[in-house]
């Protein structure tokens, strides 16, 4: 019996407009799709914790400076180590950020972003690539859902979600203990707690595996930084893409569809 594709592409939030490698891998899923037929999967990896993942780095619309933009966050425990699910947007951000953005985007998107109401930072780009118009027809799996990690395979080496400073860090699991990682060779190491599956989130070498554990995915859209570490002998029965070339790839996807 034959098999209906399933075509992933995976990402971390990565701007509350999204980086245009992101709108790449989006673009090569709905080429393939149109090949192939299927269902497009987008793997939203919002368990990641680190703030530099979101920066979102437009162009000035007369002059073509790039300005860098970032979430403002409500403390820096948060800011530093939780997951990327968990760390709330401060209140004020939203409408300090809307005065800028008319000289960096059209006013489309303004508007868009001003709907946005999503108080987390891995909610707010959702919504946000939502009202853009570009995962409609995707399936969204979450890596910080709960029934997702619950249905995912064991791996060695993963984070935990665990109890610091009045909020959750993104704690990594060594040799039997939580470490987070203060920079350089310097690690904190946390109480011992009692954690779950559904406490876990994957490394980056073990989070091929356990996203496949559950998507089980015909055909996977790989960007450039992913092609150097993915480990495809994990998972052979993958069909590996590489995404569709973009310029400026690291900067904020913000175009106006013709």
């Amino acid at each position: 019996m034959s098999v209906s594709p399933v075509i992933c592409f995976g990402q971390q939030p990565c701007g509350f407009f999204p980086r245009r490698y992101l709108f790449a891998k989006i673009q090569t899923a709905l080429r393939l799709q149109s090949d192939i037929g299927g269902e497009i999967v987008f793997f939203y990896h919002d368990s990641d914790h680190d703030p530099r993942e979101t920066r979102t780095t437009l162009r000035h619309r007369k002059t073509g400076e790039p300005f860098q933009f970032n979430f403002a966050f409500e403390n820096q425990a948060q800011r530093k180590f939780s997951p990327l699910y968990l760390k709330r947007v401060r209140a004020d951000w939203r409408a300090k950020t809307a005065l800028q953005l008319p000289a960096y985007v059209d006013r489309r998107w303004v508007e868009a972003f001003q709907q946005v109401s999503a108080g987390t930072v891995a909610d707010f780009c959702l919504d946000m690539y939502r009202r853009m118009g570009l995962i409609e027809g995707v399936r969204v799996a979450r890596s910080s859902d709960a029934e997702f990690r619950r249905a995912a395979c064991d791996v060695p080496e993963f984070f935990v979600d665990a109890p610091y400073e009045g909020e959750i860090a993104r704690a990594r699991f060594i040799k039997g203990e939580l470490k987070l990682h203060k920079g350089g060779d310097s690690y904190e190491t946390l109480p011992p707690m009692i954690f779950a599956k559904e406490h876990i989130s994957p490394t980056r070498d073990t989070r091929l595996r356990w996203m496949q554990s559950v998507l089980h995915c015909t055909h996977y859209i790989a960007g450039a930084g992913e092609q150097a570490y993915l480990s495809r002998e994990e998972a052979p029965e993958i069909t590996y893409i590489n995404r569709d070339p973009i310029d400026r790839s690291d900067e904020a996807y913000a175009d106006i569809p013709r």
